[in-house]
């Protein structure tokens, strides 16, 4: 679910606290639908590449289904000058540019139509992102730090967002040399690999820092994010890349309110609920609210990896997210007629279980007697992951 969304959860939970704080008997209050729901807009103008425009609508509390993508609608970027450059559905909700070099002297918005309504962004100057200085991590009792340092020898950047994407190897609990194919079990084609693959993962927290009040715009350490000690991450290889936005004053403003309001929510002592104000505006209704702030600025991106063999010994076994799967199953077959045999087929053949490795009676008897075997889910780690290595994997 977006930050966007759970913001508006915020405030139903907020509501309920306030009823269920004040009742000493048990209380069921019943949530309000809202008949109408509103444009949610997520993304930003990519003054230097590709700008990806996300529109969904809200649902209410009680919904039991994810946020409906907005479909078909028609988007596009809009100079000062009335220049504009369109954004194509690529998947539902999801709308894209080409690749884009704006000029940094002129100002840009965004404009929609979706569901017979018109909306536009604020036009707002544009922002140039500096470099990022460094990635850098440190173990600590708790697990891998990421930090983060970056800063502006101009002194205007000043407002900072980070986002992030993990991505980390990771292996099954077992190595398939054999599979079950036309009839029988084979050696497995060494082309296909199941037993290494690679996950990767977003970032969903706001990340955002300022130097607005220092004598310089340097930020040093920010403390991105913690990796757990033992986590399934660090088990072979784990690598970060790090993007890196400089915002305006007032899209520091309404992230600084969305990370308040979605993540200190939790209890009558947490802060209350602010008005979440962005720059987008409904012009058939101008009494619609419309959530997101619309920027426009550039991206940069630094990417570090990390080997296992570079944490603390100390740090002991990492856990593999295979802790479940039992010891390896053995199937006992007749040799003569292994290939048609009708326990063979009926234990491979609906792909439930994987044969592992033959089993011999005896060490130099070459007589084959079964095959070690385990599921599919401890065996195919294509079911957590892919097994095409990344472009960027070294």
């Amino acid at each position: 679910m977006s930050l966007l969304l759970r913001y508006l959860q915020a405030f139903y939970f907020f509501a309920l606290l306030l009823f269920l704080s004040s009742c000493v008997d048990p209380f069921d209050p019943k949530v309000k639908d809202i008949p109408e729901s509103f444009m949610v807009v997520d993304g930003f103008i990519n003054t230097q590449g590709v700008t990806t425009i996300k529109l969904s609508r809200t649902i209410n509390l009680t919904a039991d289904t994810i946020p409906p993508a907005e479909r078909g609608a028609r988007v596009y970027l809009e100079e000062e000058a009335g220049t504009q450059f369109i954004l194509r559905e690529q998947e539902a909700g999801t709308y894209t540019s080409d690749n884009l070099n704006l000029d940094p002297l002129k100002k840009y918005r965004l404009h929609f139509s979706a569901g017979g309504k018109e909306y536009t962004s604020d036009f707002v100057s544009v922002k140039t992102t500096p470099l990022i200085n460094e990635v850098t991590w440190q173990a600590k009792d708790e697990g891998m730090q990421i930090y983060v340092n970056s800063q502006d020898a101009a002194n205007d950047t000043k407002y900072y967002r980070w986002k992030y994407e993990e991505t980390w190897e990771f292996n099954s609990a077992y190595f398939a040399a054999l599979e079950y194919r036309d009839n029988g079990v084979k050696a497995r084609n060494s082309n296909e690999n199941i037993y290494v693959c690679w996950r990767s993962e977003n970032s969903s927290a706001i990340k955002i820092g300022t130097t607005a009040r220092l004598n310089e715009d340097v930020i040093s350490n920010y403390p991105l994010v913690l990796v757990p000690q033992g986590s399934v991450k660090l088990g072979r290889r784990y690598s970060i890349l790090v993007k890196q936005y400089a915002l305006s004053q007032e899209e520091y403003a309404y992230y600084e309110a969305l990370r308040k309001n979605t993540e200190n929510i939790g209890s009558l002592f947490d802060p209350l609920p602010t008005q979440l104000t962005g720059n987008i505006h409904c012009v058939t209704n101008a009494s619609e609210p419309v959530i997101g702030f619309i920027g426009a600025h550039s991206e940069t991106q630094k990417r570090i990896f990390v080997d296992k063999e570079e944490l603390p010994k100390t740090w002991g076994r990492f856990a593999t997210g295979y802790e479940d799967c039992p010891p390896l199953d053995s199937i006992i077959i007749d040799y003569q007629q292994y290939h048609n045999i009708e326990d063979v087929e009926a234990y491979f053949a609906p792909g439930i279980y994987i044969p592992i490795t033959p089993i011999y009676p005896k060490a130099g008897i070459p007589r084959l007697i079964g095959f070690t075997s385990s599921s599919i889910s401890c065996v195919d780690c294509r079911l957590r992951g892919t097994n095409v290595k990344p472009d960027f994997w070294k």
